[in-house]
């Protein structure tokens, strides 16, 4: 059994989140807070897998970066009813693996749990659109097509053996899309490649509204957080 911790200073709804996914296979909710201190002593003190944050205004950014010092490597999943672009972005930035609307089916619920407990990025399609809807940069074939390797979360050396060229220039290219797209690490270039070669169009900025239709279906980075970077 997977341990989940959930923070929610609603008693109603954590509740009911509780009797949920008492009903979910392979997971068992170990703690519930009502505070941020109470879940970071909890966190401290449960070996949980995945940790469930409602996002109220007592989370911060500097909550977050807290909460994930403290989870040991459990995967952090902010539970919400909407959440700025900018706001998503800058978690996503901070490690957290899955942005939860509260409103999606109980078994989209599940799916999110699982994928993140797989180790996979869980975002809905349109919130990933908005996300990296400001980066805007012309790619050359070869950049596209190493970027598409990336996302499918292979290694430096698995990818040079893809383009049939050496890992050093694998390198190279990475070093020069990292500045290109103004990416800091792996995750981000992945983000990106999401957007540029798997999105239908382009998206405009602002927040996501949990009343967007039901297409907004999630999408992943399958494996990535959990393959070596080189």
């Amino acid at each position: 059994m997977k341990d989940i911790v959930l923070y929610s200073n609603k008693p109603v709804l954590a509740a009911g989140l509780s009797a949920s996914l008492a009903g979910l296979p392979g997971f068992q909710l170990a703690a519930v807070s009502a505070t941020v201190p109470e879940l970071l002593e909890q966190v401290r003190s449960v070996s949980a897998v995945l940790v469930l944050v409602d996002l109220t205004a007592e989370v911060t950014l500097e909550a977050l970066k807290q909460i994930q010092s403290t989870a040991r490597g459990g995967s952090v999943i902010l539970w919400v009813d909407a959440v700025s672009t900018e706001f998503a972005s800058q978690v996503v930035g901070l490690g957290v693996r899955g942005i939860l609307r509260k409103t999606i089916s109980l078994e989209l619920h599940l799916k999110c749990l699982q994928a993140v407990a797989a180790g996979e990025l869980w975002l809905e399609k349109l919130l990933t659109d908005r996300i990296l809807s400001t980066t805007r940069v012309t790619l050359t074939q070869r950049e596209r097509e190493l970027l598409g390797l990336l996302a499918q979360g292979l290694r430096n050396k698995e990818i040079a053996h893809a383009l049939g060229i050496t890992e050093g220039t694998v390198k190279v290219y990475l070093s020069h899309l990292f500045r290109k797209v103004g990416a800091n690490d792996r995750l981000e270039l992945a983000l990106f490649a999401l957007r540029n070669m798997m999105a239908s169009g382009p998206m405009g900025g602002g927040w996501w509204n949990p009343a967007e239709p039901p297409e907004a279906v999630p999408s992943f980075v399958p494996g990535f957080l959990s393959r070596p970077a080189a």
